[in-house]
């Protein structure tokens, strides 16, 4: 199942992030934090300036997409709606 907006092969999930400032992407970064230690799955991820660049994958299967990556890329979409100003859109990996 294809995720909006994430790019997908058969061992990750991406996507960037971009935020109106600096301040936004590290309120992403802030909120998102909270909701992986809740679901203790925690994804490489970088920031630079207003964007945060995310790479999700199952360690504990062999580096492979699962159900919990799909989980977190849904909940992190959600905090992004939260946080990013209207107008400002995730845009795919290159």
């Amino acid at each position: 199942m294809q995720i909006s907006g994430w790019d997908e092969t058969p061992n990750t999930l991406e996507k960037e992030f971009v935020f109106g400032s600096f301040e936004m992407a590290m309120e992403f970064i802030r909120q998102a934090a909270i909701r992986i230690t809740e679901i203790n799955h925690h994804p490489e991820w970088s920031n630079v300036y207003n964007r945060v660049h995310v790479k999700l994958t199952t360690h504990d299967a062999g580096n492979v997409v699962t159900q919990k990556d799909r989980e977190l890329a849904e909940i992190l979409d959600e905090i992004y709606e939260k946080v990013a100003p209207t107008g400002i859109e995730p845009i795919s990996s290159v």
